[in-house]
């Protein structure tokens, strides 16, 4: 990336900092925004999208006192992990300056210093970032289903990059249809157990009397469909990945055991008392957020701490509108060749249409939007007739012609049940606010028996 295309965060307590650094980058840089109070740090992040922040390592607030720019450097990459960060330090700070490169900074620069070198490390490190982006994306994401440009859809392929090679824990939050299953597979895919089975499980959908026998086996006779041992997911999958989704619909009973499980890594079939040593990694899935999990009549905080090393939240396409077209594009591909239809394309109303629209079945909905399009459109270019939203998702009925009239008469007769009101019974007011004759509201009031 070209440092005149870069959108830069200073934050420094030190008002003469700011100012100078303002002053060097402003003629150099496309944005610099300056701030003082790291308390606005978050904010700043859900506003903006930095390509680069310079971080001073001590500010006034007693956070953790000589550790205030490590402290905020996290807060940095747990929320925007592709951002570069530049520590701002004093002599004195090297050693911490040192440990901040370890918590993932890119560099540090020291007080006072030269503007050239600070402008040359800047140019290095959004050339480093720039060649970084293009290696995550160039790794065949697409390949694995995954596909988006945005800011949003970077960072999360840079999560699963850190995220795979461990054997941590993850919990993927999300709406319906966003992908969470495909995340899934992409961090096994990339895990060092990825020649090892992976199993998916909705454990969501498992009744009490199926969850310790789909999930731990079970003896032959232990009840009385068992006619054959048989193993659970947890055997199955053995050195491999199990993904659970659903995970924030079981019960508090089912809960417990699954916690028993992780806790021991190791299961016990039902009808016997002989425990299995088990090693997997765990993926778990939930449409519900965090802060309804975290109800500990709905759910076991012990249990979310041992499912939740890293969590990774997967955001509804409304909020990533940039990848809209492409994804458009990659099911137009994908529906043509499935169908044997000729190469199509998506005109710019199409596009305009799709980028208009709130998609609350998230790409899911759009997968069978362009599919519907694919196989139902006269043109190789779509038009924005071809593309037919579902009443499923935007909750509304196709209507008899005798539905259609009773819901109009029922509107009808509460607006004038709410007029009259309004007017402590007046006929007349009442029949003036609303464009009629007294004797056409008295008809009305007639045939709806008020």
């Amino acid at each position: 990336m070209n440092l005149k295309q870069a959108s830069i965060l200073v934050l420094d307590d030190d008002k003469d900092v700011l100012t100078a650094i303002s002053l060097l980058l402003k003629k150099e840089a496309k944005e610099v925004i300056t701030e003082k109070n790291p308390e606005n740090l978050l904010s700043l992040l859900k506003k903006y999208s930095f390509d680069l922040i310079l971080l001073d390592m001590n500010f006034n607030a007693s956070i953790n006192t000589g550790n205030e720019g490590i402290y905020w450097l996290r807060k940095i990459k747990e929320t925007k992990p592709s951002v570069s960060v530049i520590m701002i330090t004093a002599y004195a700070d090297i050693d911490l300056a040192i440990r901040s490169l370890k918590e993932g900074a890119s560099d540090f620069i020291v007080k006072p210093w030269n503007n050239q070198k600070l402008v040359d490390a800047i140019e290095v490190i959004l050339e480093k970032k720039d060649s970084q982006t293009t290696s995550i994306t160039a790794k065949n994401y697409d390949e694995l289903g995954l596909i988006g440009d945005s800011d949003v859809m970077k960072d999360i392929f840079s999560k699963i990059e850190k995220v795979a090679p461990t054997d941590a824990n993850i919990l993927i939050l999300g709406e319906n249809g966003t992908g969470k299953d495909l995340i899934a597979k992409a961090i096994h895919h990339k895990s060092l157990r990825s020649k090892q089975p992976y199993v998916k499980v909705d454990v969501g959908a498992l009744t009490e009397s199926l969850f310790e026998s789909e999930l731990f086996g079970h003896k032959k006779g232990a009840f009385t469909d068992a006619r054959e041992d048989r193993q659970g997911r947890f055997e199955a999958v053995n050195g491999g990945t199990l993904f659970m989704d659903e995970i924030g619909n079981i019960s508090l009973q089912q809960q417990a055991k699954l916690l028993t499980v992780l806790q021991n890594r190791q299961v016990t079939r039902l009808g016997t008392n002989t425990n299995i040593p088990i090693d997997i990694r765990l993926i778990c899935a939930t449409n519900l957020p965090l802060t309804e999990l975290a109800n500990e009549n709905k759910f076991r905080k012990d249990l979310i701490y041992r499912i939740n090393t890293v969590e990774i939240i997967v955001p509804p396409l409304r909020s990533r509108k940039s990848d809209i077209a492409l994804l458009a594009k990659h099911f137009l591909n994908f529906y043509g060749n499935k169908y044997f239809k000729p190469e199509a394309t998506l005109s710019e109303k199409a596009i305009a249409r799709l980028n208009d629209y709130h998609f609350p079945g998230n790409v899911r909905e759009l997968q069978y939007i362009i599919e519907r399009a694919v196989i139902m459109a006269d043109s190789e270019t779509l038009q924005p007739g071809d593309l037919i939203f579902s009443p499923l998702e935007t909750g509304t009925k196709i209507m008899t012609e005798e539905e259609s009239e009773t819901k109009l008469s029922t509107i009808e007769k509460q607006t004038i049940l709410r007029v009259i009101e309004k007017n402590n019974g007046n006929i007349t007011k009442a029949a003036k606010e609303l464009g009629i004759t007294r004797t056409a509201l008295y008809r009305r009031l007639s045939k709806y028996e008020i």
